[in-house]
């Protein structure tokens, strides 16, 4: 596909017709990662894309974006605490728009929260800080299992979150499973202690590069089209996942699999035990966050 010509001004109208002419439809769950500036000038900014975005899917579908503050909060100079009512993403604009809306829900994960509107979106939401980071029952989790869709709005699958999804699903030893405490300021004042992954010493070949995202275009799972200036991407999380998981299981152009990588999760000052039972695959029990 070549590139779209230079344009001047997008409009509501335009992304509508644009997410349309994609295959984007009422009722679809799809997580959403996106540019504002990939765009080129849009009016209205970031409440555009995100009001065109639900007049597509409507309340019948769910809305999800990344909100994280990749533990921005707690390191030196930070306010040291993460609060789902108060603490900015550095996803980009159109996120830290999104989260801040009415009808918005956002998890409790200190470092790598999820928000989500529409149908299922409380559902997704409520219980991220009892599970695993990116694991199955985490917000993105529950979408793939729910049939759900990707979009990369003027991005690439080197941001592509449910990457991660299918690591904790496969129980690559890279990520730490709930291995690092933070402080969490919940909206009715309490201050309790948060879990999140270990995140890992290096990159990973597979899912922190283009890589699988090539072997998408290759096999045609996905759909594209421009939208003004920005390339914007439809997948299924179900075909992603399999790629991927492929690509872990078996190693790829060189690397090993992920059982034979010798990657393994980093130590910092927040690094505590894991509170995870691998073998039930649940929270273990009498922990603060059954508390809340």
């Amino acid at each position: 596909m070549t590139n779209s010509p230079s344009i001047s001004q997008i409009t509501h109208k335009d992304i509508v017709k644009g997410l349309r002419k994609l295959g984007l439809t009422q009722g679809m769950g799809v997580m959403v990662h996106s540019s504002l500036k990939s765009f080129g000038f849009v009016k209205g900014g970031a409440q555009t894309v995100i009001k065109a975005l639900m007049e597509v899917v409507t309340s019948e579908g769910t809305l999800m974006m990344p909100s994280f503050n990749h533990g921005v909060p707690f390191k030196e100079g930070g306010i040291g605490y993460y609060s789902p009512i108060e603490t900015p993403t550095i996803n980009g604009i159109i996120p830290d728009t999104f989260w801040r809306m009415q009808g918005v829900y956002r998890s409790l994960n200190p470092t790598h929260p999820f928000a989500a509107w529409g149908k299922n979106a409380q559902r997704y939401i409520k219980f991220h800080h009892r599970t695993l980071t990116m694991g199955p029952q985490s917000p993105m989790g529950l979408l793939y299992a729910d049939g759900g869709f990707g979009l990369l709005v003027g991005v690439d699958y080197r941001v592509n979150t449910f990457h991660h999804v299918v690591e904790m699903s496969v129980g690559a030893p890279c990520l730490g499973l709930r291995t690092e405490a933070y402080p969490v300021l919940l909206p009715d004042g309490r201050k309790v202690e948060g879990r999140t992954w270990g995140w890992r010493e290096k990159s990973c070949p597979f899912t922190d590069s283009n890589r699988y995202g090539e072997e998408m275009k290759l096999r045609g799972l996905q759909k594209e089209i421009f939208i003004g200036n920005s390339r914007v991407i439809l997948f299924k999380l179900s075909d992603c996942f399999k790629i991927i998981a492929d690509f872990l299981k078996n190693g790829r152009d060189g690397f090993p699999p992920c059982k034979d990588c010798p990657v393994r999760p980093k130590y910092t000052s927040h690094t505590v035990p894991s509170d995870w039972n691998k073998e039930k695959q649940c929270l273990l029990s009498d922990l603060v966050a059954w508390t809340y």
